[in-house]
């Protein structure tokens, strides 16, 4: 699309009903928990997100990525966003949403989802030198104040693969890096790396291992570099073995996977951690249950009778991730 052509179709992501972060950072320091960020790439996951919240009552982040956004269409997306607002308000007392990108790594992607409404935006530069990364997270922030959205950056890189976000090796956020970053770009909340990783194979783990802890020593000094501001956890998804079990039972093949233990999450959603995002978790859970219904029931060929019941299991993962996990539940 071109820049005249996006031009003429941006929108206030007010228009479309949803708020920017920073006030749910702000409530979330405040009530010692975390504003579950969750991806979306299609009708059913979105259903099953805010059926959940609703339910449970609890703000939520609605996560696209490059890849969702690529393919799902970025005016079908827009549209499904406003979509949940209304659909909140059927299913009861609307809960804060906002519309967040994920792991944007150019200007004019981030520029993009600002004019189509997106409430708040990542601008993921990790992987580039320092100066680098502080320039286009600057850019980045400075078109997005001004409309009053929220920007997001990183420092530090994570391990793993999701979406088209891939790294073969961690490296932690380093402290010292902090305060600079925060001043110079001027972004809203910080993403950092201390241990947690992207997809579903998080550690390379024997049978009975437990997996490596989480750096809270660096999120402790992150934490008392820049007090009261808000930090954010990728790559946190748990990886729930029953439903890796299910996967593997109904003709799947998945082997040695780890994900973060939950207890590590509840733990650091009591920090200065207020947004944790869960992406591999929700397309388990949906992978597991579709298997599980063509098994069982090879004739079936209506998607609503396998991906219905897909959408009913992630409604239960989220609900108990907001009410187990990031302590999210009963906040509004």
């Amino acid at each position: 699309m071109t820049q005249t052509a996006i031009a003429a179709s941006s929108v206030s992501y007010k228009d479309l009903g949803f708020v920017n972060t920073r006030s749910m950072f702000d409530m979330a320091m405040k009530g010692g928990y975390a504003v579950p960020a969750y991806n979306f790439n299609n009708m059913e996951q979105l259903q099953a997100i805010i059926t959940a919240c609703v339910q449970s009552r609890s703000p939520v982040i609605l996560q696209v990525s490059k890849g969702a956004r690529d393919y799902a269409n970025a005016t079908l997306l827009r549209w499904m966003g406003r979509g949940a607002v209304e659909m909140m308000k059927e299913l009861g007392k609307p809960v804060p949403v906002a519309l967040h990108l994920d792991h944007g790594d150019t200007f004019e992607l981030c520029k993009s989802c600002i004019d189509y409404g997106f409430s708040s935006v990542m601008i993921d530069a990790s992987s580039k030198p320092f100066e680098e990364n502080v320039a286009l997270t600057k850019k980045v922030v400075d078109y997005a104040h001004p409309r009053e959205v929220s920007v997001e950056g990183e420092l530090g890189v994570l391990a793993g693969i999701e979406d088209d976000v891939s790294a073969e090796k961690s490296h932690y956020t380093d402290p010292k890096d902090v305060e600079a970053f925060v001043k110079r770009t001027g972004v809203d909340s910080l993403a950092i790396s201390i241990g947690t990783s992207h997809g579903a194979y998080k550690f390379k783990v024997k049978p009975g291992e437990k997996v490596p802890p989480l750096r809270f020593d660096i999120l402790e000094e992150v934490e008392r570099r820049i007090p009261g501001f808000p930090i954010v956890l990728h790559g946190s998804s748990s990886v729930p073995q029953d439903y890796i079990a299910m996967i593997n039972k109904y003709g799947g093949k998945m082997e040695g996977t780890a994900g973060i233990p939950e207890e590590q999450l509840r733990q650091a959603a009591k920090s200065a951690v207020c947004k944790i995002n869960i992406d591999s978790d929700g397309r388990l859970v949906m992978t597991a249950v579709i298997r599980k219904v063509f098994t069982e029931k090879p004739g079936e060929f209506d998607p609503r009778k396998y991906i219905g019941p897909a959408r009913d299991a992630l409604v239960k993962m989220y609900v108990e991730k907001n009410e187990k996990v990031l302590g999210s539940a009963g906040r509004v």
